[in-house]
């Protein structure tokens, strides 16, 4: 698991037991949040957009009031924001269907998007161009890390390796720092997570079909099935 623990350990354990029998997991971080210690201005601001759950809990601890509607993207985001106070709508799955929502029913603006260092999307400048206004704040950091030596020495096994990549900034590091000889199982939660790994020597990339934790959840399942046939010499077809 290569997202920050308490995001993995939550994954993780909504996995059903039947999946989690048949697997070791090792948590290796290759991703750190680091909330920024800045005044996050919310006067005259009628709504805030949140495209993660670390922007939701950046803004938590930085004493953002939960006194503004919140749209967010995907499930998970959302339930963040919810479990956190705000009046939160989930707004689609990916930055682009937050877009294409905002811009179809125009709520009051402006709007102020909290966001890490690196994001994809440019969600502001989209909606402003479009005659949204839309304010972007950066309140966490996001700070890569090598694999751990735990994980280091299952990349170098021969027991098949499962990595479940949720981002594209994510899977970009983990291009660059897999240098082992396991056999690579990965699930992408998407496209442009997908893209980076492609350059990788894998058994298997399957793509989420939807970016949500539930269809990465589902992904994980199948390719844990077909990971263990492969290992019983069955065919994968």
């Amino acid at each position: 698991m290569t997202r920050p623990r308490a995001a993995s350990e939550r994954f993780v354990a909504q996995l059903s037991d039947r999946v989690r029998s048949r697997v070791d997991v090792i948590y290796s971080p290759i991703l750190e949040i680091r909330p920024l210690r800045v005044a996050v201005e919310t006067d005259g601001i009628r709504g805030l957009i949140f495209t993660s759950a670390n922007s939701v809990n950046a803004a938590a601890s930085l004493g953002v009031k939960p006194d503004l509607p919140a749209y967010c993207v995907g499930p998970a985001t959302t339930g963040t924001a919810k479990g956190a106070g705000w009046d939160a709508l989930v707004v689609g799955n990916t930055a682009e269907e937050l877009v294409a929502y905002l811009l179809k029913h125009r709520p009051e603006s402006p709007l102020l998007h909290l966001r890490g260092e690196h994001t994809r999307g440019n969600v502001a400048g989209r909606l402003t161009e479009s005659g949204l206004t839309v304010h972007e704040q950066i309140v966490y950091q996001q700070r890569l890390l090598p694999l751990t030596s735990e994980a280091a020495a299952a990349t170098s096994g021969d027991r098949p390796v499962l990595a479940p990549l949720f981002s594209p900034r994510t899977a970009r590091q983990f291009a660059e720092i897999w240098t082992g000889t396991a056999p690579l199982w990965l699930v992408a939660i998407s496209e442009a997570t997908a893209e980076p790994l492609y350059s990788l020597d894998y058994e298997r990339l399957k793509i989420a079909k939807e970016p949500t934790p539930k269809k990465m959840r589902k992904a994980v399942k199948k390719l844990v099935k077909h990971a263990m046939r492969v290992e019983r010499g069955e065919t994968t077809d």
